[in-house]
């Protein structure tokens, strides 16, 4: 194969790409972009990567908002990523509340692992960029490399963040784009 091989990133939605309620995003409406964020998408974009959206959204469990409703929120951000030039290439998400016990709930890894069979990938050394421990602890469960964003929950999460795990942190999304595609690396 040529040229270089396609690059994968992970990304949380709430928090990462738009900003994020402690009483849920429940509709389009209340679903608005973090200042830059729909730009690093379009650059890691333009830049060849497949971006994948992984994304806990037990609004629906707890019947905030329904499917179409989601399905309208998602619309929308591909609506805004497409007057640059840019789309999300996959988006998993998460519809059960804890207590359902699903393997899908970060921070167990099942959404990132539908995102690789999907994409017929390995997750070892992909970039997952997420505001919450528990997006980290589930990049970690698949040898991912997490990200964390200091917006959204990522100041609070900053806290929280064992040393040892030696994770980057960024501002934002844009931030964190930047250095990925300067240097590559995690």
């Amino acid at each position: 194969m040529s040229g270089n091989p396609i690059q994968h990133i992970i990304l949380d939605r709430d928090g990462v790409i738009n900003a994020d309620s402690d009483q849920f995003i429940k509709n389009p409406d209340e679903w608005q972009p973090i200042e830059g964020s729909l730009e690093a998408i379009a650059r890691l974009k333009q830049a060849g990567f497949l971006v994948g959206i992984a994304s806990n959204q037990s609004g629906i469990a707890r019947e905030l908002f329904d499917f179409a409703t989601l399905n309208a929120m998602h619309a929308k951000l591909q609506q805004y990523l497409a007057k640059l030039g840019a789309h999300v290439d996959m988006i998993a998400f998460c519809p059960h509340k804890s207590e359902d016990r699903c393997d899908c709930r970060k921070p167990l890894p099942g959404l990132y692992q539908q995102l690789a069979q999907r994409w017929n990938i390995e997750l070892d050394g992909i970039p997952v960029i997420g505001d919450s421990l528990r997006d980290l602890e589930a990049a970690r469960a698949v040898n991912a490399c997490p990200i964390l964003l200091l917006t959204g929950k990522g100041q609070k999460t900053r806290e929280q963040v064992p040393e040892s795990w030696h994770v980057p942190v960024y501002d934002n999304l844009s931030q964190a784009v930047d250095h990925l595609l300067e240097d590559a690396s995690c």
